[in-house]
């Protein structure tokens, strides 16, 4: 029998959705969830507890919400129904509510026994939420400076991950990413371990660019690369303590990043060898799509099913989405640290078309107070690129002078700190029939993502 404090709980947190949603604050995916813990602490224990199927956590730095969309296209393919925080409200009061919406009107979870729980969580939230949604597996993608201000260098959010494991029952299975130093050495000491992996080298350098963050073994001593395909993510070793990049069980070879807006590679591990096509651009969307693959195999899933979800997924909100506006096309490409803007740069560069560009930079708190990583991001690799440059957000009087240290034209560059207006501009910029190109923060992408869905008649990103 439903508590009356859980049942009150639901009831609050859905009549705080409809009325954000109602009133056009949001979709009340983080609200909802603040009024329902307020009434009974335990909402997420009691309604994550009725999971027919337990649930899997994604986590990291970059490629929670990609890969929680595509594993929970897998599950859903695998037959199960998958209860998923599909609008990235990552910190407690999101998966809070998407239990309390999810909720039927008796306050039990709807359709409990088929279902399975995708959630992704944020990386410093992840030792506050494990004991509390007791997962059966938990995916750890990567791990990049972020919100300095709020999680500090890599080294304190790595900790907190290893004091959790310390804790977490020894069933629970970890599905890490073997190119990541910082989290393929959680493995050590664990029995369940899925590891994935790029193994085609051809995509690697031998030298780590300046935006790498792991560059030392847990032992102090200094790591060597036989190739680095991003930040510090590649074939790694210690030759001080002997610690190496694990063998992977799921791995991509022959990579073929096409123009950009698509890729295919051969994957063997999970059942075989196939060469997947993906409609998601970049060596991170491959990446998000080995790690969904190698999640699905953590979790028994079949692997047909997850192959079928990389072939048939589109993009996640505000990643790689695209939008048809007055004839044109608009394509979002989230940036919000040195290493993922990195990967965006190195995905724009597969299309010489692009012509006009519009930067979002915004320090709003889920952005991060400190704007400061821009000057660690390679900017520099598209000067001369773009014909036309929009520069908007709260601070984009410090982007435009990132860009002109980056050697930019100044005469390609326009500041509109207003966004609905920077946005117009940019349309305006771009004829008929071309692609406007926009590269946002996170606070950002979220309001030029409800202009362009308003434009182009896409559904709210909660939906």
């Amino acid at each position: 029998m439903t508590s009356p404090r859980r049942l009150a709980a639901v009831w609050a947190a859905k009549g705080a959705a409809f009325g954000s949603r109602r009133l056009g604050r949001g979709g009340g995916t983080a609200l909802s969830g603040l009024v329902g813990l307020r009434l009974q602490p335990r909402l997420i224990d009691d309604l994550a507890g009725q999971l027919g199927h337990g649930c899997i956590v994604v986590t990291g730095t970059n490629g929670k919400t990609t890969t929680s969309m595509l594993l929970t296209q897998a599950v859903q393919r695998a037959g199960f129904e998958p209860l998923a925080n599909t609008s990235g409200s990552n910190l407690v009061r999101g998966i809070a509510s998407t239990l309390a919406l999810a909720a039927s009107s008796k306050g039990e979870l709807a359709n409990a026994a088929n279902r399975l729980g995708v959630f992704e969580v944020d990386e410093a939230t992840l030792p506050l939420l494990v004991p509390r949604l007791k997962p059966r597996a938990i995916v750890f993608l990567n791990l990049f400076r972020d919100q300095l201000d709020r999680f500090g260098e890599v080294d304190a959010v790595a900790s907190l991950w290893r004091e959790m494991l310390k804790t977490t029952p020894e069933d629970v299975k970890l599905v890490l990413n073997a190119d990541d130093p910082s989290v393929a050495t959680l493995g050590e000491g664990r029995q369940h371990v899925v590891y994935f992996g790029v193994e085609d080298l051809s995509l690697g350098s031998s030298v780590l660019d300046h935006a790498s963050d792991a560059r030392t073994c847990l032992c102090g001593a200094a790591l060597r690369y036989e190739t680095a395909f991003f930040g510090h993510v590649g074939h790694w070793r210690c030759d001080a303590c002997g610690r190496a990049r694990p063998k992977p069980d799921v791995v991509v070879t022959k990579v073929d990043l096409r123009d950009g807006r698509s890729a295919s590679f051969d994957l063997a591990g999970a059942a075989g060898n196939e060469t997947i096509a993906i409609g998601l651009g970049g060596l991170y969307s491959v990446y998000n799509a080995l790690a969904a693959v190698a999640a699905a195999r953590a979790l028994d899933l079949l692997a047909a099913a997850a192959i079928g979800a990389l072939t048939s997924a589109g993009a996640a909100f505000g990643r790689q989405e695209v939008f048809s506006v007055l004839d044109r096309s608009a394509e979002m490409y989230l940036g919000k640290n040195p290493a993922g803007v990195n990967q965006v740069i190195s995905t724009l560069l597969l299309d010489p078309r692009r012509r006009v560009l519009l930067i979002a930079l915004n320090d709003g708190i889920a952005d991060g107070r400190d704007i400061s990583w821009v000057w660690d991001a390679d900017f520099e690799r598209l000067t001369g690129f773009f014909e036309k440059v929009i520069v908007t957000g709260t601070r984009a009087e410090e982007m435009a002078l990132r860009l002109k240290y980056a050697e930019w034209e100044e005469g390609t560059i326009t500041v509109e700190p207003n966004l609905g207006d920077a946005l117009e501009r940019a349309l305006d910029a771009t004829a008929p029939g071309e692609t406007l190109t926009i590269v946002p923060t996170y606070t950002a992408m979220l309001t030029l993502r409800e202009l362009l869905a308003q434009r182009s008649g896409k559904e709210a990103f909660w939906r």
